[in-house]
């Protein structure tokens, strides 16, 4: 006896691009200590708290990433400022984003994979926190034993993605399109996917959990593939990625001759797997004939049977209209996907490695008669996180400009006194001395 369960994704979402921003770390402190007996307290700012990180986690009872097509922009909290006393400031808050198990994290410019959530709970982290500013209790020195100075937290990691859902089912229907791929998931389940006369009637996977006997296994209903599909023709590539989990498939081909000869069609389709950014052909499968119910199946059913012994397969004949069939079908794609291995993608989906981005060079340019612009080195990151509100910041500032060569740099491009230099966005007057 067959019984179908309900899991119909009727609104099924299986890419998705996303913008995902990490919290900022926070302000560093420049308190002093002020305490009755205690004249020279000296610094006793905390440095700021790191900020949040956007992480990825894997939940089973996620089965689409519709959510991302309404809201696309994600931010993690950011970490708090310094106390007194050298407290540090809070951690922002992280941000976790729930997607479904067998979800692959890409770059969304170049592709470059970041990660593979195939388990539930499974987390990744997708954008860094920014790190939290230092405290006064940093800049304490020798010649400066009060300093009235603290730095700025860095901003967090910013990343645009490409997520891809890839389907983790038992059992996938392959076939052309129109070869009754899903009035055959409709005939062994509850889920209803679109059923209509004409090629690609179905444009999103649907998936359907089919019990037989005492077990139940999810099968995949995927868009029919066409000629040139692994080369992407007919969204060759979204609807081969959603077959690439699935460990056991089930090959339909209309019997009837509607949808051009059956066994042309059979090839066909065979080549299309094997051409598979990630082969498929290697997996176990049977065939399903269907279409039984018309006559002209019926009278090529030996013909196509007898072809497909000749090179040591075997094929079932259905009919998903009257059920004729189907017993015998599910029976064998129970036993062939119990004994079928998980497919382990891991060794396809490897991370790129990409060195880490280079130092840009220091550059001074001259924009005009006294106005020079610097760039390049860490020199923008610096000015960033300087405060420059607080009263030894420009001092320390320009310390670090001198040790960093930038001031050699200048006056080799033949700055002089009260030109303008702009740094990261801001500008200073050049003064000598």
């Amino acid at each position: 006896m067959i019984y179908g369960l309900i899991f119909q994704l009727s609104q099924f979402l299986d890419t998705a691009e996303i913008l995902v921003t990490a919290g900022r770390g926070g302000r560093g402190s420049a308190w002093l200590r002020r305490e009755k007996y205690v004249p020279r307290g000296g610094p006793a700012g905390g440095d700021g708290g790191r900020g949040g990180h956007v992480l990825l986690r894997a939940r089973s009872g996620e089965n689409t990433l519709l959510k991302f097509r309404f809201e696309r922009r994600f931010r993690a909290g950011h970490g708090g400022p310094g106390g007194r006393n050298r407290a540090t400031g809070a951690q922002g808050d992280d941000l976790y984003l729930d997607v479904p198990c067998g979800t692959v994290v890409l770059e969304a410019e170049g592709g470059g994979l970041i990660g593979d959530l195939t388990a539930d709970g499974q987390v990744l982290t997708v954008a860094q926190g920014g790190e939290g500013g230092f405290g006064n209790t940093h800049f304490k020195s020798s010649r400066n034993q009060t300093p009235r100075m603290a730095l700025k937290g860095s901003p967090g990691q910013s990343r645009r993605l490409r997520l891809e859902l890839k389907l983790m089912a038992d059992v996938g229907l392959a076939g052309a399109p129109n070869a009754g791929k899903s009035s055959l998931l409709s005939a062994i389940s509850a889920a209803r996917p679109q059923v209509a006369a004409y090629p690609f009637s179905t444009k999103h996977p649907v998936l359907g959990v089919v019990r037989f006997g005492d077990r139940q296994l999810v099968f995949a209903d995927a868009p029919g593939l066409i000629e040139g599909s692994h080369l992407g023709h007919g969204l060759g590539h979204e609807f081969l990625r959603n077959l690439e989990r699935t460990r056991f498939l089930i090959q339909v081909v209309d019997l009837s001759g509607e949808s051009g000869d059956p066994l042309e069609t059979y090839r066909q389709v065979r080549s299309e797997l094997r051409d598979a950014p990630h082969p498929l052909d290697d997996r176990p499968f049977i065939v399903a004939a269907n279409k039984m119910d018309t006559f002209t199946a019926r009278a090529a059913w030996p013909a196509f049977a007898g072809a497909l012994a000749d090179i040591g397969e075997s094929a079932f004949p259905i009919s998903a209209v009257t059920g004729e069939g189907l017993n015998e079908l599910l029976a064998a794609a129970f036993e062939g996907a119990g004994t079928a291995p998980v497919p382990d993608l891991a060794g396809d989906l490897v991370p790129v490695l990409r060195p880490a981005d280079a130092e840009r060079p220091l550059v001074v340019n001259r924009l005009g008669e006294g106005r020079f612009q610097v760039s390049g080195g860490t020199v923008e990151n610096l000015t960033e996180r300087v405060d420059f509100a607080l009263p030894d910041a420009l001092a320390w500032y320009w310390r670090q400009l001198e040790r960093g060569g930038v001031m050699t740099a200048l006056r080799r491009a033949g700055v002089r006194a009260g030109d303008q230099v702009e740094i990261g966005g801001r500008a200073f007057e050049w003064r000598e001395g």
